[in-house]
């Protein structure tokens, strides 16, 4: 990567802004559903987008991602595809409770690049995603505030292009009985409707469910009434 656009007001000591204790943003809470933190919004697909000003472009690509290793792989992918770029930023929000988020200008002007792009994941109240925008250099100094606006607006573009779903935090339990409860079982599955991942029938009978994560204690409860009902 080449330098950054130089701005002498601004501190550039601070290229990489992580959760801690660095005031980049205060993450939102997940959306509650009927339950606190069991429902969150992220995105279906990838998604594209571009933004322009006085000849510098932005390029920004937003990812579906779940873990910091995905984060590294992508960042480190486009780096090397855009490795004639002057800059490629990025910020990511990871966990349904938006707890872990980061936020980096590689090169830019502290503050001017990761930082707008974390506030449009923000915005969104989006978690699981990455954005990465790519800068070209036009040869015209933008400014602090040309440089922010411009990677909120490609962040912005890449985000309006994709697919934003909501999803659920489930939580999984397998339990073992004897056949002559089953009744007893099927009845509780019937009313709280977990999904069945997989079930078995041998000596005894196993069954794994799936529930959101919310609604993981009263089936729990319901189902260690059973008599002879084991959870592993």
């Amino acid at each position: 990567m080449y330098g950054g656009e130089y701005i002498p007001a601004m501190r550039k000591d601070s290229q990489d802004h992580p959760n801690t204790s660095s005031g980049v943003t205060t993450p939102l809470h997940t959306r509650e559903g009927q339950g606190g933190g069991s429902v969150f919004l992220t995105i279906s697909n990838p998604s594209e987008g571009t933004y322009t000003e006085k000849r510098s472009k932005f390029l920004a690509f937003a990812f579906p991602v779940s873990t910091v290793e995905e984060v590294k792989e992508r960042v480190g992918e486009y780096q090397k595809k855009y490795y004639d770029a002057r800059h490629v930023c990025y910020a990511y929000m990871l966990g349904a409770d938006r707890l872990q988020f980061r936020a980096n200008d590689n090169g830019e002007p502290s503050g001017t690049a990761g930082k707008p792009i974390l506030g449009q994941i923000n915005s969104n109240n989006l978690t699981n995603i990455l954005i990465i925008v790519v800068r070209y250099f036009g040869g015209i100094k933008l400014g602090t505030s040309g440089l922010i606006q411009a990677y909120k607006a490609a962040a912005a573009e890449a985000i309006a292009a994709a697919d934003i779903i909501e999803k659920t935090v489930d939580e999984r339990i397998t339990i073992r009985f004897d056949y002559l409860v089953m009744n007893d079982v099927m009845r509780i599955v019937k009313e709280e409707t977990p999904t069945i991942v997989n079930q078995g029938y041998d000596t005894d009978c196993w069954m794994t469910l799936e529930i959101r994560k919310d609604l993981m204690p009263k089936l729990r409860s319901r189902l260690e009434k059973i008599e002879s009902l084991l959870i592993p």
